[in-house]
């Protein structure tokens, strides 16, 4: 479970830095909780601890940029939305 996390918490860094600005950061949230929740599954056992802290770093970074990013999209279609609409 623990190189499950930090895969995980690799693989949803790369697509929340990646496609957030696509406006697919909500994508790398979900793979940031499921790798939150392997890390902290996986913490329990001592020789998984360092891999299940990676994953659980990884996954609460990704979580944290996808949101951020997910809300600047939203925020940015609705600035354009209005601006379009006062035309």
């Amino acid at each position: 479970m623990g190189v499950a996390s930090l895969v995980l918490g690799i693989i949803s860094l790369l697509i929340s830095i990646g496609a957030g600005a696509a406006g697919m950061g909500w994508i790398g949230s979900i793979c940031g909780i499921i790798a939150i929740i392997l890390g902290a599954i996986a913490k329990k056992k001592p020789e998984q601890k360092g891999t299940a802290t990676g994953g659980l770093v990884c996954g609460i970074i990704s979580l944290s940029w996808g949101i951020i990013a997910t809300i600047a999209c939203v925020a940015c279609l609705g600035a354009t939305a209005s601006a379009f609409a006062g035309l």
